[in-house]
């Protein structure tokens, strides 16, 4: 059975941990508690890649841990100083990381805004694609994230189809991704 479909079957949220499981866990230190009585109610799919463009290697994950070597690359110069996580990260071959437990805040949406409230990290659970604005994501990227968001809509009533949207939703203007490659059609399909 190949990773994806032994992910399908046997994928669950563990309420007493926040933990998506059986996947990876790789406790992130950018993460604090959520407002207290602050329901989660949204979504963010959001597109990474580091250095920019490539893909397979372990730098995001170093990257949300707090331990990427910023002297490895040139582009890391720019990012040096942020603390940045998300919850999930689902890479290019389908496999899952969790950074952040989903009751706890992770920092994936920076400067943000959504029907009238700011501060979108405090209500939003973030999911990370590896990928870039302009380059297709995989179809088993879209199928884990349809997994996760079918659990995460079970979990978190208050979260509906309208309130998965793009980090380029919350922060137009400052954010592009997942990016006009992201197949939005495609994703509905997979969650109807």
């Amino acid at each position: 059975m190949d990773y994806n479909a032994a992910m399908k079957t046997t994928l669950k949220i563990n309420s007493d941990t926040g933990l998506l499981e059986p996947v990876i866990y790789r406790s992130s230190p950018h993460h604090d508690e959520r407002p207290q009585g602050m329901p989660v109610d949204m979504i963010v799919v959001h597109g990474i890649s580091l250095p920019p463009g490539e893909f397979g290697s372990d730098t995001i994950e170093n990257f949300f841990c707090g331990r990427l070597d910023m002297n490895s690359h040139p582009s890391f110069a720019d990012i040096a100083s942020l603390r940045v996580s998300a919850h999930l990260l689902i890479k290019r071959t389908g496999e899952i990381i969790q950074f952040v437990p989903f009751t706890k805040r992770a920092w994936h949406a920076g400067e943000s805004y959504f029907q009238g409230k700011t501060r979108c990290n405090d209500f939003s659970i973030g999911i990370e694609l590896e990928g870039t604005d302009h380059t297709p994501y995989e179809q088993t990227q879209y199928h884990q994230l349809g997994n996760v968001i079918a659990l995460l809509m079970q979990a978190y009533p208050a979260i509906t189809h309208d309130r998965v949207v793009g980090h380029v939703d919350i922060a137009p203007g400052r954010k592009t991704d997942p990016g006009p490659a992201f197949d939005w059609a495609y994703l509905k399909g997979i969650l109807a």
